[in-house]
């Protein structure tokens, strides 16, 4: 089998959220990530590959360099290009340190908090609908096989932390300094848009605000990029 015009067609529409969700299949590459989704419970739909050592699989299609590159997504493709099926999402339980985000916008930013989720040990990450979708390519490079070991579910965030039993916290310019506080081992940390913070509706509901003191004299910095400021709040939660 070689590579066909329906594959090339497949591939370059799952660039699109819609087509993701119509087809329940999302796109992997690069030899080290790809290796962590088929070491992971992902089920591999097909992966091409310009090398040889990915022959063992059923669904293994050898591909020249050229190929590679008609349906890669990267200036320089890796080697090898790999279709997973979206799984079905599970139920979150609210318990332990769960991170939640309100319409988090850059796939950059969604990559690197997948990857600091993993890093701190954290299985659940709660994402509003607005969120941009965990499996849009660039999220899933940048969050270089976490993906694989942190539960993500897209839920109505409002009405989640309106029942939820454990303690809620936002980040907010205005809140508690986190150094001055012993947070807890089990709540759920809000991080909200990259220009607009927590959303208003949010804020509604959620009385506890915490943030990140300034120490520099520079006004011109009016915040901290949202995935660095989730890595330093982490940090303190689980200091």
């Amino acid at each position: 089998m070689s590579l066909s015009k329906n594959h090339l067609k497949l591939i370059t529409s799952l660039s699109q959220k819609k087509y993701r969700h119509k087809y329940k299949l999302f796109v992997v590459e690069g030899v080290k990530v790809v290796q962590e989704f088929l070491n992971s419970s992902y089920e591999l739909e097909i992966l091409f590959s310009t090398e040889s050592s990915f022959s063992y699989l059923d669904s293994f299609i050898e591909v020249s360099e050229q190929e590679l590159k008609k349906i890669s997504s990267l200036k320089t493709p890796n080697k090898v290009i790999a279709l997973f099926k979206i799984p079905v999402e599970k139920n979150s339980s609210p318990s332990g340190l769960i991170v939640a985000l309100d319409a988090i916008n850059d796939p950059g930013n969604l990559g690197t908090i997948i990857r600091l989720c993993d890093w701190f040990g954290i299985d659940q990450l709660l994402c509003s609908k607005e969120t941009v979708d965990c499996y849009n390519t660039k999220v899933v490079q940048s969050s270089m096989g976490s993906l694989t070991r942190v539960a993500i579910s897209y839920i109505d965030l409002k009405e989640y932390l309106t029942s939820v039993s454990i303690p809620v916290f936002i980040a907010d310019m205005d809140g508690d300094n986190i150094y001055e506080m012993k947070p807890p081992t089990s709540a759920v940390l809000v991080m909200g848009n990259e220009a607009n913070g927590i959303s208003n509706s949010i804020k509604q509901i959620v009385s506890t605000k915490i943030s990140i003191p300034r120490y520099g004299n520079s006004q011109l910095i009016e915040s901290l990029n949202v995935a660095t400021a989730t890595a330093i709040l982490l940090s303190e939660f689980r200091r």
